[in-house]
């Protein structure tokens, strides 16, 4: 769905879609299980120039790897979202443009306007956590043999040391 400055100069649209699987490009580790779906509000905001707000609210299930276990771990994204569009600004000799504090959380557009995928697909991702578990208690890999902790004790007792700080030891 794309929101055009020219509709949006004449009243808000209201948005209800679902996205499936494949409809919205995400990074090679995160896929998106089942449909996504996105209801909400967009418009051109007064006494702007160009300025649109997308909000609304997203449910989606997205799929990782664990960064534990490397093992699939599901996320579910259930949350509103208050998105804020400003043109582009097009700059001659490519200087850098600085920001103001209340500035920082705007994204900025090229052309006629917003699609909505992409605007969803930037706040799936800022939506993530830092790091993805498949469970909280994930006990990751071995560092010695490499098992999966989660599917049994791999046996490993003794770690390894490397003889080039075996001396160390001896200071303590």
């Amino acid at each position: 769905m794309f929101f055009t400055i020219t509709e949006l100069e004449h009243h808000p649209i209201l948005f209800d879609v679902l996205y499936q699987p494949g409809e919205i490009s995400f990074p090679d580790d995160l896929h998106q299980i089942g449909a996504l779906s996105a209801q909400g509000r967009t418009e051109l905001l007064r006494n702007t120039l160009g300025e649109i707000r997308i909000r609304g609210h997203v449910k989606a299930l997205m799929e990782g790897v664990c960064d534990r276990c490397l093992e699939p771990a599901r996320l579910e994204i259930d949350s509103d979202f208050d998105l804020f569009y400003r043109p582009a600004v097009r700059t001659v000799n490519h200087a850098e443009i600085q920001l103001e504090e209340g500035e920082i959380d705007l994204a900025f557009y090229e052309g006629e306007g917003v699609e909505l995928a992409e605007a969803l697909r930037e706040h799936i991702l800022l939506s993530l956590p830092m790091q993805l578990f498949c469970r909280p208690d994930c006990k990751g890999l071995c560092p010695y043999c490499g098992a999966n902790r989660n599917a049994g004790d791999c046996g490993c007792r003794n770690p390894f040391i490397d003889p080039r700080w075996a001396s160390l030891r001896d200071l303590g």
